[in-house]
């Protein structure tokens, strides 16, 4: 099998080294490109990449030259794209340790429309999960006890070779024509958080086949780019843990990628224990929104496709101040809209009222595409055998159901930010 393995980095020179190390070591007998990106480093990832070019012909990097990190957003579809030459593809991180055989379990399980998962061995920084194994044999690659490791991952081939689940996470092998079909990451999100999400809700609506194979693996350390970047260590008792919380820099584009997600998708991200998306409907959602302020709007913008607000708050309140301050690709000037000047033609409306909108509200809120998927039948055939259209109340909200047209099928392909 003739491979691509897909390497974005910043500032992470020794776990690409150590990452590197255990490709080439148990690669077999496939031919594995490695496609590497430094994304603006000053940790002399820069000068190992061409180091590593001038000594390796399956090693291909290029560099961001900054002065602003691009990030593994867009780097990977530059990989993908632009310097990945064959057919396959994996995104795979820096932070991972290639098990014997796992590239076997690649090329016997991957066909058209279906992307394999390797199964994570992770250090208990996180909590444990079934998609994942914890094992701890080494937090930072100075400690890494790499024959314990391969000592013990022998009894996992023999008792879990052929088991598979269907879940999506990385490292994850696929056709480049099926990433490409989908435009691959979506740029809202960059330079990170989210996006991995994102495209994995549009692979599976795209008919894309997850599978996650248990035969073949990868050692973990985890995190260890811009949310941990000062990495892990151990207390004196053993326990290991990262030396500091999240970074400033990954705390606040996480907190912008939900409410991008939230935009896109009318939904948080969902998935079951194995981690194959559960994708709600996308329905067309407004907000009649009396009596509010400027907390109550950040928190119901996102979760809509209109706000019609009243024009007489104009006089206490601007929206365009909430507009001009709220950092989005999406164009907030044309969601607004003034009632009743604008009548509302949305499928759904949701009247809400400042006044007495509580927290039970806002989870009603951020669960109505659900709600309304379970009722679908019923006010289907509501909307088809009554003049009026549904209407129902949740809590202090009112909704009425114009239609039931959904578009998540619309998202699939990236396209231009409206």
């Amino acid at each position: 099998m003739k491979i691509s393995l897909i390497q974005p980095s910043r500032n992470n020179l020794k776990y690409l080294k150590w990452s590197y190390k255990s490709i080439r070591k148990n690669q077999g007998n496939h031919e594995v490109e490695i496609c590497v990106a430094d994304d603006f480093s000053n940790d002399g990832t820069w000068e190992w990449c061409q180091q590593m070019m001038n000594e390796d012909s399956n090693f291909a990097a290029i560099r961001n030259e900054g002065p602003k990190r691009l990030g593994h957003t867009i780097l990977y579809d530059t990989l993908v794209n632009e310097v990945a030459t064959n057919d396959i593809c994996m995104i795979y991180h820096a932070d991972m340790y290639l098990m014997p055989g796992a590239l076997d379990q690649i090329e016997h399980k991957l066909t058209d429309k279906t992307i394999i998962s390797l199964t994570r061995i992770e250090p208990p920084l996180h909590p444990p999960g079934p998609e994942k194994m914890l094992m701890d044999f080494g937090i930072e690659p100075e400690e890494f006890r790499e024959q314990e490791l391969l000592d013990w991952f022998k009894g996992v081939q023999l008792t879990q070779s052929t088991k598979i689940t269907e879940g999506i996470f990385a490292p994850w092998a696929f056709y480049k024509k099926d990433f490409q079909e989908i435009g691959g990451h979506d740029e809202l999100y960059a330079p990170q958080s989210k996006e991995d999400s994102d495209i994995f809700n549009r692979f599976q609506l795209n008919g894309i086949k997850f599978i996650q194979t248990w035969g073949g693996c990868v050692y973990h350390m985890t995190c260890r780019g811009s949310r941990f970047a000062d990495g892990a260590k151990r207390n004196p008792d053993g326990n290991v843990f990262m030396k500091n919380r999240e970074t400033d820099e990954w705390l606040k584009q996480n907190q912008k990628a939900t409410r991008e997600f939230i935009r896109k998708w009318g939904h948080f991200v969902k998935h079951d224990q194995f981690l194959k998306p559960i994708i709600p409907s996308k329905y067309d959602v407004g907000f009649i929104i009396k009596n509010a302020n400027l907390q109550l709007i950040e928190v119901l913008e996102p979760w809509c496709s209109t706000v019609y607000y009243d024009e007489n708050e104009m006089r206490n309140f601007r929206y365009a101040d909430y507009i001009e301050k709220e950092d989005t690709s999406f164009d907030l000037y044309k969601k607004f809209k003034p009632y009743p000047i604008h009548q509302p033609e949305k499928g759904i409306l949701v009247e809400i009222d400042g006044t007495n909108f509580t927290q039970q509200d806002y989870e009603s809120i951020t669960k109505l595409p659900e709600i309304i998927d379970n009722e679908y039948n019923r006010l289907e055939q509501e909307l088809i055998h009554h003049s009026d259209d549904p209407e129902f109340q949740l809590g202090n909200l009112y909704i009425t159901i114009t239609n039931l047209i959904t578009t998540e099928n619309e998202l699939i392909v990236c396209k231009e930010r409206q």
